[in-house]
């Protein structure tokens, strides 16, 4: 969300200052109404403003659209100047604050997956989002050839978001038709979660401008593969010189002491925290056995099966997040894991011992929740989740997801059609 101001304008007005928006753009659905429960944004304190405050570190050219530039802006209360706690990248800030208080750096990166489709967006929804043509017809992971048909897009989407300082490791075909992955390089934390964030975002405008359209749902179809966002944490000494995960004489596989005990918390607060990640419906349809999503937060080394992945040698060793969908923001699946992270070092939570084999036949471990109403409960439920992040921030997800799930329960799905029509 945000304004398209005049460069002129921005210079005399907005830099310094900021710019006004209404209260209820973090009190919204996707339909931008305005559901009852928000405790800051309601009729009864009349939807005022807030001020977006731009942060300058994340100003950037944006080289598919002419003569544009971006500044990415902080939600200030105008009359404290105090960051809005329910805010998302407030609520990363926060963590990430924390973190530096401990002594440490957090770095972390995203890798994403969507699916290309020929389809525009506006033809997907004249279509009713059904029938759509992935850009492809079999699985295309690893494949360069499948790749090669989309090259011109996904080499746009490349060079562009690199120029724009969203730098791209690389892209690979992903586990099925139209699926693709691509790697942002690692930052810290707020710069990482930035990134991502502008890459959905340039992803779908790109794709957009040339005629077609990307998804990053978690489940597009029940036939589909899911799409991931994998998230890969490390804790660095203040000087960014140092992976405090890595240990030579760390056992198992060089683990420090403090990357165990940071895994530890991870896994402890995986379910509680699972609202957070998975914020939506969807999010919840990919979690499904064999299905390269996780099921079962446990941990192994260079186990795809597993929530918690270890991969890295030496500096480069950290942890592989893998229950986070395409769908998640950013902000809010950062700062949960952050906390958690952070939780066990604290605590010295011990590490439960490495899960070997197919972590989906996994039994007496945490689960990832089943369901959106699972999650929120576990989440309205977690002491953890209020000492860390407040009362406040607890009650407005909650009501965020007590939202999207209503909204859900109210419609008559075509799978219910399907089923009940004739037989009910």
């Amino acid at each position: 969300m945000g304004k398209r101001v005049r460069a002129d304008f921005f210079l005399e007005h907005v830099r310094e200052h900021g710019t006004h928006f209404c209260t209820y753009l973090l009190g919204t659905d996707m339909e931008m109404t305005t559901p009852a429960g928000y405790r800051l944004m309601n009729w009864e304190t009349g939807y005022g403003d807030w001020v977006a405050r731009p942060d300058f570190t994340t100003l950037r050219r944006i080289p598919w659209l002419e003569g544009t530039a971006l500044v990415l802006a902080d939600a200030v209360d105008e009359e404290t100047g105090e960051l809005i706690p329910v805010a998302p990248r407030t609520i990363l800030r926060c963590q990430v604050e924390r973190a530096a208080a401990m002594g440490f750096r957090v770095m972390m990166a995203s890798e994403l997956e969507f699916y290309l489709l020929k389809d525009s967006y506006d033809e997907a929804h004249e279509k009713g989002y059904r029938g759509l043509r992935p850009y492809g017809w079999y699985n295309e992971d690893y494949h360069l050839f499948q790749g090669t048909k989309a090259e011109p897009i996904y080499r746009q989407i490349r060079n562009l978001l690199s120029a724009a300082g969203i730098p791209i490791e690389f892209s690979k075909g992903e586990a099925a038709a139209g699926q693709h992955e691509i790697n942002i390089h690692y930052a810290e934390a707020l710069e990482s979660a930035d990134r991502a964030v502008l890459f959905k975002h340039g992803v779908k405008e790109i794709a957009y401008l040339n005629g077609l359209a990307v998804t990053f749902m978690a489940k597009p179809h029940h036939t589909w593969t899911g799409s991931s966002s994998h998230i890969h944490l490390s804790l660095w000494d203040p000087a960014g010189e140092r992976n405090l995960f890595y240990d030579p004489a760390g056992t198992p596989y060089h683990m420090s002491r403090l990357m165990q005990h940071a895994l530890a918390g991870l896994i402890a607060h995986a379910r509680e925290l699972s609202l957070l990640v998975a914020s939506n419906v969807n999010s919840y349809k990919r979690y499904a056995v064999a299905s390269w999503a996780p099921v079962n937060a446990v941990w192994g080394r260079d186990n795809r099966t597993c929530g918690f992945r270890i991969v890295g040698h030496g500096h480069s060793l950290r942890i592989e997040n893998r229950i986070p969908g395409a769908d998640a923001n950013p902000y809010l699946a950062y700062a949960a894991m952050i906390a958690a992270a952070l939780d066990g070092i604290e605590r010295e939570l011990p590490l439960p011992p490495e899960y070997r084999g197919n972590a989906y036949e996994a039994r007496d471990v945490v689960r990832v929740p089943r369901t959106l109403a699972e999650a929120m409960v576990e989440f309205d439920r977690s002491a953890f989740a209020r000492q860390v992040f407040g009362d406040l921030v607890v009650e407005h997800y909650v009501n965020m997801a007590r939202v999207e799930q209503e909204a859900f329960d109210a419609v008559v799905t075509d799978w219910e059609l399907y089923r009940y029509f004739e037989r009910g």
